[in-house]
Formats: C-alpha cells, sequence, structure tokens
C-alpha cells in the first residue's frame, strides 16, 4: 500500500487525536461551514484539519488537509449503528468505543484506524476500499490534481 509523507502521515494521526477521537464533539467549531453539519479543525503551519461530518445513527463526513492553504489530502468515510439501536446509553457506550479505536490510529495508515480493533464484546473494522495512490513527494511543486482516494 502506498503510504502518506511522513510529516503528512504524522500530522493527521496528531489531528485525528486532537479532534474527534481525542475530544469528541468539543473540538467543534461553533459555526460549521456547512448547516446541520458538525466541523473540527486542527491547525499546525503549514498544514491544516478540517473534518465535517452529518449525522449520528448513520454517519458520513470528509476529512481534508490543506498545506499553505491549498488541499492537499481528502478521504470520505461512514459508518453508523445497526437501526434498532435507539437507547441514548447504548449510542454513547458505542461512540465511546469508537473513539478509543480511532485514538489508534498510526502513521502507516493514517486514515481512520487499525484495521480491526476489539474491547468489551464490540468490534471496529476499518475496511479501506478503492484505489490508493500516494501523496507525490516533491513539496510545492506538486502538479495539481494529485490526491489519495480511499
Amino acid at each position: 500500500m502506498p503510504s502518506a509523507p511522513h510529516d503528512l502521515a504524522a500530522f493527521l494521526v496528531e489531528a485525528k487525536r486532537r479532534t474527534y477521537a481525542g475530544l469528541d464533539d468539543d473540538a467543534t467549531v461553533a459555526a460549521p461551514l456547512l448547516t446541520g453539519s458538525k466541523q473540527l479543525e486542527h491547525h499546525v503551519p503549514p498544514y491544516a484539519y478540517r473534518d465535517i461530518y452529518f449525522g449520528m445513527g448513520f454517519f458520513v463526513g470528509q476529512e481534508t488537509v490543506s498545506r499553505d492553504e491549498r488541499v492537499i489530502w481528502s478521504m470520505s468515510y461512514s459508518g453508523g449503528v445497526r437501526a434498532e439501536i435507539t437507547e441514548r446509553e447504548i449510542f454513547l457506550a458505542i461512540y465511546k468505543f469508537l473513539r478509543q479505536a480511532l485514538l489508534r490510529v498510526g502513521v502507516e495508515e493514517p486514515y481512520r484506524g487499525p484495521r480491526l480493533f476489539e474491547l468489551d464484546g464490540m468490534a471496529y473494522r476499518n475496511e479501506i476500499k478503492g484505489r490508493y495512490r500516494s501523496l507525490p513527494r516533491c513539496g510545492d511543486d506538486c502538479p495539481a490534481g494529485w490526491y489519495t482516494a480511499l
């Protein structure tokens, strides 16, 4: 599997740990760009991370990383709980578990979390689908259109 440049991968891991995985929705910005969304951000120049998602029981989202105000990486994700789960306490336990799994993201695959994480009878599976293309290692001279798609 192709990999992201180490500084970008390390930034992604840090950003994920300092937003939803580490802080839950406490990392949400006050005025999200899209009505009805949750928006989380982390900035360490020259990089800026943004995660915008919708939903709770079923959710979809997109993460982007910009470098010097130019988007250089993007990933979409989705997930959720079974429709029959409606109790708030169960939702909270599931999403607490999800954050524990997401905290285990590593620089080798800085996408969502580990391929598999199990704890207390729950299992998190990160099933990456699609084609991969490594981010270019050309710095500011990168041609437009290079991206990593999951």
